[in-house]
């Protein structure tokens, strides 16, 4: 997809398969046939996006890493981020920035090996400055060697906290969109009067538009997360701004089609 003088590139790092109680439902309640399947899950990818603007490449997240969890209310593979990035003609050491929308585990996989070395070893690693306490070195979960490689100090100068409105590289910018996690961020790229909005997980999937009581069992402050899920459905009704989600349907772009009964269309 291209953004003016930008690039955008979806990759799935691998499945994300979620269940009712992900979302804040009771099974019992025969959720929506048409998002689950007759097993009760959601099948959703675990998307990264790679985004080029001039000398930069910027990935947006970093996935699982080559790992599965199960974790009851979803289930999570991950392992093809390398692959996708490979694909596109990318190494590792060409990344020239990695934003995380957030710290969780299916975000940050690829940051670090399990020795806590830089997978993408020439990269700044942006995230938003309200995770570190929580995840790194607070009550949130985080495998043992990304805390490691985000606590270590020769790591210390290539780390980017952000607290505010952020240029990261021309014509990419950070936003705070806390809820889903404290320092959760959504990423603007924009050229000229193009603009696409790169939601992280403040959106998790675009049924949440016509079930707004759909939350992610991953809100750490579930009302918060509602309020920038409506402010970032407004501003995708505009018809300037093209939206996605990390977990959204095959990675596919979309706007909110405003008016009587709003909906999401691609």
């Amino acid at each position: 997809m291209r953004i003016g003088d930008l690039s955008l590139h979806p990759i799935s790092d691998g499945t994300f398969v979620a269940r009712p109680a992900y979302f804040g439902l009771d099974p019992a309640d025969d959720p929506r046939p048409d998002v689950f399947d007759r097993h009760g899950g959601a099948w959703l990818p675990i998307g990264c996006f790679l985004v080029r603007t001039g000398n930069r490449v910027v990935l947006v997240d970093a996935g699982l890493g080559p790992e599965a969890q199960d974790g009851g209310t979803q289930l999570l593979v991950g392992g093809q981020l390398l692959t996708g990035l490979h694909a596109l003609g990318v190494a590792p050491a060409e990344v020239t920035d990695v934003v995380c929308t957030h710290l969780h585990a299916d975000h940050v996989g690829w940051l670090f090996d399990l020795g806590a070395r830089p997978v993408f070893a020439r990269a700044t690693i942006w995230f938003g400055a309200a995770d570190h306490p929580h995840f790194v070195t607070g009550p949130g979960e985080m495998a043992p060697h990304i805390a490691r490689g985000f606590t270590d100090p020769a790591h210390a100068a290539r780390l980017r906290p952000v607290d505010r409105e952020t240029a990261v590289a021309p014509g990419v910018t950070a936003l705070p969109a806390p809820g889903h996690t404290p320092g959760h961020l959504c990423l603007v790229l924009s050229s000229g009067d193009e603009r696409v909005l790169l939601l992280g997980d403040a959106v998790t999937c675009p049924v949440q538009l016509d079930e707004p009581t759909w939350r992610s069992i991953g809100d750490v402050d579930p009302a918060l997360a509602r309020r920038t899920r409506e402010r970032l459905w407004r501003e995708l009704e505009g018809g300037r701004t093209v939206g996605v989600g990390s977990h959204f349907p095959e990675l596919r772009h979309g706007r909110v089609l405003a008016g009587t009964g709003r909906r999401w269309v691609t």
